[in-house]
């Protein structure tokens, strides 16, 4: 009878490993479309704000708002975190499913309970949960990133995962390459009548786009187009120089530099500056492969074509170069410098200026600021009224993704800041400091810290191990936390980065499993 149970007990742990496997590809399958398919999306909608403002500004205003790369981008990462979550669910309750025991679990759950309670406290509560219409930034896809984090750090990958990686990402590049192509030479594919039915398909009838909409790429603007192909730029690089088979390493090559060429034409400086800063770490990587000449061969290349590609795009648009290399190099050569004209300012019917008044008595008009630009495009104006907004609510901010609705618009000093006092600012223009205005410090420290824990985890075992694919998704998860000191998140590119970075750290405890067991 004893032996009859062993068996029983046998065929069950062997048919619950068989399930847990199965459940694994498809959860896997599931991120894919989340790395790959979700940031391709481009629909537009329409949604009823309720301004928690009473005002005639324009952008401040409630009613009927559109958005052409959010809402379903961001309606499909739920969707799909849901049922992988139901998933993995059911693997840990019925298929004796493990979850690995590491602090990061404490790290994750810490960032989850300050978002929630930030929310609840939250001065705008319907807008903290699901974000600006435009955006679709907040509590709700902030969960579902750090779901997606968890699930991805918790199950198992096929021996070729790597490849189905990038593979996944291979039609985001190339698409991009070709719309934001098409805008930079002065053809917008949002004019065209077959794209423009297709991206209005699910609108209302009798709603269109707005006169003036531009299509840029499958992502919001200009700086996540830079930040995001900078990540793109350095993955495939990096994978090019690991990659054993010849054709693929040039195929991986020119996917980097087609990346690259995006980041140029985003005419941003944030995605310029991650490459600057993380190319020496792929300059290491050529001493860390088995294939240096390989290696060495193609990274020539791309930097051989990266010259042409480069004068190309900077002479039909200079500011290119002040936009990668002219934050170095201040002549630009491709800019033929206009001496201004000189300018008169008239006042008054006669042409005079005055700078004082006279009533019943004498007074003089203040001094107002110069018109300026502060560092950063602005961000430094931006980043400074923020910390003072914070103040007022530190321990929980104000909830992620409202922060047009408690920024001081309208104020005097816009004018040295930002150039102008009526500008209406919309966002933190970095992640860290909107995760300090929504969260307050709490919600930042503990962000912080799951930040810091994942990099640690995954250079640890990098440097122990020479697996390629924890080098490969580490640079790629270094670039996006380098690009988001100075670009917002958004679903189109945290959604997918942050599940990158679950499967990196499923890799590395994999590893770190194997090299405990040969040391043991």
């Amino acid at each position: 009878m004893s032996k009859f149970y062993e068996k029983v007990a046998y065929r069950d742990v062997e048919e619950d490993i068989k399930s847990q496997k199965s459940v694994d590809k498809w959860i896997f399958r599931l991120l894919l479309v989340v790395i790959g398919i979700v940031p391709l999306i481009v629909m537009a909608s329409v949604k009823e704000v309720q301004t928690p403002l009473i005002t005639n500004v324009a952008a401040l205003t409630g009613g009927v708002k559109g958005d052409l790369f959010t809402q379903y981008k961001a309606l499909i990462v739920v969707g799909i975190t849901i049922i992988a979550a139901i998933m993995f669910m059911a693997k840990i309750l019925f298929m004796n499913g493990k979850i690995h025991k590491t602090k990061l679990n404490y790290a994750i759950g810490a960032f989850a309970v300050a978002i929630i309670l930030s929310t609840i406290f939250s001065p705008n509560i319907s807008i903290a949960l699901s974000g600006m219409y435009n955006q679709s930034d907040g509590a709700i896809s902030w969960l579902c990133y750090l779901s997606l984090l968890f699930i991805a750090m918790n199950i198992e990958y096929p021996k070729k995962a790597l490849n189905y990686i990038l593979y996944s990402l291979y039609p985001f590049v190339v698409i991009n390459l070709f719309i934001i192509s098409m805008n930079f030479y002065g053809h917008d594919l949002l004019q065209n009548s077959a794209v423009s039915k297709f991206v209005t398909l699910f609108l209302p009838e009798g709603a269109d786009i707005t006169q003036g909409s531009t299509l840029v790429g499958t992502l919001n603007q200009w700086n996540y187009m830079s930040g995001m192909f900078a990540i793109m730029t350095l993955m495939f690089l990096a994978a090019s120089i690991f990659e054993k088979s010849l054709i693929r390493s040039i195929i991986h090559m020119l996917i980097a530099l087609s990346s690259l060429s995006i980041v140029f034409m985003s005419l941003s400086s944030s995605g310029f500056i991650t490459v600057v800063l993380l190319f020496p770490l792929i300059i290491l990587y050529l001493f860390k492969t088995e294939f240096k000449k390989q290696g060495i061969l193609v990274l020539s290349i791309f930097l051989v074509l990266t010259v042409p590609i480069f004068h190309t795009l900077a002479s039909h648009v200079p500011k290119v170069w002040y936009e990668s290399i002219g934050l170095i190099f201040k002549y630009n050569p491709y800019d033929v410098y206009v001496e201004p004209e000189t300018v008169s300012y008239k006042f008054n019917s006669e042409g005079i200026f005055y700078n004082s008044a006279y009533a019943a008595e004498k007074f003089e008009l203040p001094e107002l600021p110069e018109r300026g630009i502060s560092a950063g495009s602005g961000r430094a104006y931006i980043w400074e009224k923020a910390v003072e907004v914070v103040k007022n609510r530190p321990l929980f901010g104000y909830g992620l993704d409202t922060f047009m609705y408690n920024f001081p618009h309208y104020s005097i000093d816009a004018r040295a800041g930002l150039g102008d006092e009526n500008m209406i600012t919309d966002k933190p223009h970095s992640m860290y400091i909107g995760w300090l205005y929504g969260t307050g410090i709490i919600g930042l420290l503990s962000a912080l810290g799951l930040v810091v824990l994942t990099l640690f985890n995954s250079l640890k075992i990098a440097i122990k191990s020479n697996g390629p694919i924890i080098r490969i998704l580490g640079v790629a998860w270094g670039a996006y936390l380098i690009q988001a000191m100075f670009n917002d998140s958004i679903p189109g590119i945290s959604a997918p980065m942050w599940t990158v970075a679950g499967i990196l750290l499923a890799i590395a405890f994999k590893y770190k499993e194997q090299i405990d067991g040969r040391d043991n």
